[in-house]
Formats: structure tokens, sequence, C-alpha cells
């Protein structure tokens, strides 16, 4: 197994793991600032931030409130005096109006230097430079037919997978869609106890099996590994998606199936 040809995989890095990166030989998506009061742009305390890659930043930090304008500069200095080519602001939740401005803000300036900017579907404008990560950790439906209504309504060179290692365990019925979250060994030890038939579901390109717990509701297994995250690559690369972010350290172990090649 290996990365579809011309595929651009951004290994997502903390700081602390910046040397266990170096070794794949893969451009970075550097985990290292976040989004604070004001809004500003702050780095994590003590983070060393290599030249190169993709700035990421989260905004779990942030209340909502301020101008966008100073945050926007201090992106542009910082990706300028880093030499990196986009920045991935990973917001999660409900998009924030100051935030989405200052996408709108940034964009311009991004498509002018050639740097892209990465943002969740939410925070989309039509700016040519800003493009859609999609998460590939669905939990029904279709990944291809996700992927593919996204490339329809951005173009496939503005979409980009999110992709995670999902390993999650859903107690059977499972209105909402969630689950918990397994660990590795949790995983690895419920299919040693359990030895079920794991099948595979061409749909959410993931593995799955199921199992009862005495006196309790029924069990249902989604996980990934090497071979179904290769499946979820070759979909995209089909509908002529080319980019992707992988989070390090997790599932390291199956990095290097994935990247058999490189």
């Amino acid at each position: 197994m290996a990365l579809p040809e011309n595929f651009t995989l951004y290994l997502i890095t903390p700081p602390e793991q910046a040397q266990r990166a170096a070794k794949y030989a893969l451009p970075r998506a550097q985990m290292a600032y976040h989004v604070g009061g004001g809004p500003h742009l702050f780095r994590a305390q003590g983070a060393a931030v290599r030249t190169g890659g993709i700035l990421m930043a989260d905004h779990r930090a942030f209340d909502g409130r301020g101008d966008p304008e100073p945050f926007c500069q201090e992106v542009v200095r910082e990706c300028a005096a880093r030499g990196f080519q986009g920045a991935f602001f990973d917001f999660e939740g409900r998009p924030m109006p100051v935030l989405r401005r200052a996408v709108e803000l940034l964009a311009p300036g991004f498509r002018r230097r050639g740097w892209s900017l990465y943002v969740p579907e939410g925070y989309v404008t039509a700016d040519p430079c800003v493009k859609a990560v999609i998460s590939t950790a669905l939990s029904g439906g279709s990944l291809k037919q996700r992927l593919s209504q996204t490339a329809e309504t951005y173009g496939p060179d503005r979409v980009v997978l999110g992709l995670e290692w999902t390993s999650e365990d859903f107690t059977l019925p499972a209105p909402d869609g969630s689950g918990s979250r397994l660990s590795r060994e949790e995983l690895d030890a419920l299919l040693e106890r359990r030895a079920p038939a794991v099948y595979f579901d061409q749909e959410l390109c993931a593995h799955y099996f199921t199992y009862m717990r005495t006196g309790q509701s029924a069990h249902f297994v989604l996980y990934d590994d090497p071979a179904s995250m290769g499946k979820k690559l070759r979909v995209a690369a089909a509908l002529g998606i080319r980019e992707g972010f992988l989070p390090l350290p997790e599932r390291e172990e199956y990095l290097p199936a994935l990247l058999r090649d490189k």
C-alpha cells in the first residue's frame, strides 16, 4: 500500500513530536498555535516551530469577540517568517462570525502569495485559496457520496481529507450516531477476547464487528487500519482530491504500512 500518485499528505505534528515526524519525510501541519482573546495568534509556550509546512491553530481558548484584523496580520507575519505554505484553522463547532470574517480577510493575501487556507466547511468562502477539510470519521452514510457532493460544490482541488483513525464502540441503538472512543489497547483486547467476525463496510470505508455483553444491549464497533485508510485515500483520489491531513502520534504504528513506498 502507498499514497495515491500526486497526493500530498500533511502530518499533523505537535511540537513535542517534531523529531519523530522527521523520519516520515512528509510535509507537516505544525500544531503549535491557538487563537486567543483579541483575537490574537498565540504559539504554545516553549514550542519549537520548524521552517516550512502549514501553520495549524485551534480556537478552544477564544471567546468569539473582537476585531479580526490584528489576528490576520499576525497570521500573515508568522507564515512569512516561518516559510509556511498556508494555514489550517482547526475550528470545531458552530462557526464564529469573527473567525469567519478573519478567513474572508486573509484569503486575498493568501491567494496572492500562493498559500492555501484550510478550514472546516462552515468557514469556506468563495475565494479559491480557501479549502474545505472534510473528516473521514463517519458513523453513517457514504464517504464517497460525502466527498463527491463537496467536490461538486467547491471543485475537487478545494476539498481536503481530514483523516482520522476511527475506533468507536456504539451501544445499539445509537440514534445520535455517537459512540465511545476505544484506545488501540481496548480495541485489541476486544478483538482477542470476542474473536468476532470482522466485516468491511464499503460505504464508510471502515472495518466493523458486533458483540453482545451478557444481559446488556448489542454493540457495534467501527475501526480503521492501514487497509481501510488506504481505501479512503483511493476513494478521494478517484474524485480528484489531492490533499489530506493525518494526525501524529495517533496510530503511529500504522504509518509504515500506509506509507510503504514513500
